[in-house]
């Protein structure tokens, strides 16, 4: 399974360090964003990840919803339980969740169906910023803290018509934010394609905090900043 090279298992708990998660980050989903770099003081190991953990393991159900619910640092040894009865919780051995995921309907174990739709949706959601972000919050006249931006990704769902998929990709077709003074919830609705057909749809949900007036020169220099740190990386390989 291409997830190997990104967490490890010691002692049947599963480890993901500062690289390996910097690495998926970077390398599968394009998400530049500095939390995921290894000498970030705040550094995190993406929600991505975690859930595409979760999907290798569990396999594809029908539908399928995930909630993040802390910050999991590197090295942190986590908990993937052996069974489950629609409930999937990821946590660390204080019984701390940290990714909590619900599933019901049929289940698919192909690995390469998981696999495409893994890449496909952690491409999508490394999208996020600034192509789907950035103009959502210049609709609205609002932006995050340049210097201290908190942007969350609290959840995500979807649910599919059918299993039977080849080559499963994600479109977005609409975006919200819900403003309430200086909190944003940002929903980003797509579907999933099969070829030309719909096989599902989805909805990922965003917390924008620390909300200030739109700013579109300052905007454009976060925007600048993370297509250099881009750049840089991916000359580099």
């Amino acid at each position: 399974m291409f997830l190997d090279e990104f967490h490890d298992v010691i002692d049947d708990q599963v480890v993901v360090s500062a690289e390996q998660a910097s690495r998926f980050a970077k390398e599968v989903a394009g998400d530049f964003n500095p939390i995921h770099d290894p000498e970030a003081k705040r550094f995190c190991v993406p929600g991505d990840l975690l859930f595409a953990l979760a999907l290798s393991k569990y396999g594809l159900s029908e539908k399928m919803s995930v909630t993040f619910s802390g910050m999991v640092g590197k090295d942190k040894p986590l908990i993937l339980p052996e069974k489950d009865n629609g409930v999937i919780e990821i946590k660390d051995d204080s019984g701390k969740v940290y990714t909590h995921v619900d599933h019901s309907g049929a289940v698919s174990h192909d690995a390469t169906l998981i696999e495409h739709l893994i890449r496909r949706y952690v491409a999508f959601s490394g999208r996020n910023f600034p192509y789907i972000l950035v103009p959502l919050l210049e609709k609205h006249q609002v932006m995050f803290n340049p210097t201290r931006p908190l942007v969350i990704y609290e959840s995500m769902a979807f649910q599919l018509d059918t299993l039977d998929i080849v080559e499963p990709n994600l479109e977005l077709v609409n975006s919200t934010l819900d403003v309430n003074g200086k909190r944003g919830d940002a929903h980003f609705l797509f579907e999933i394609r099969d070829g030309d057909k719909v096989v599902g749809k989805g909805d990922k949900k965003l917390i924008v905090s620390g909300l200030q007036p739109y700013d579109a020169e300052v905007m454009q220099g976060v925007v600048d900043n993370f297509n250099g740190l881009k750049s840089t990386y991916l000359a580099s390989l």
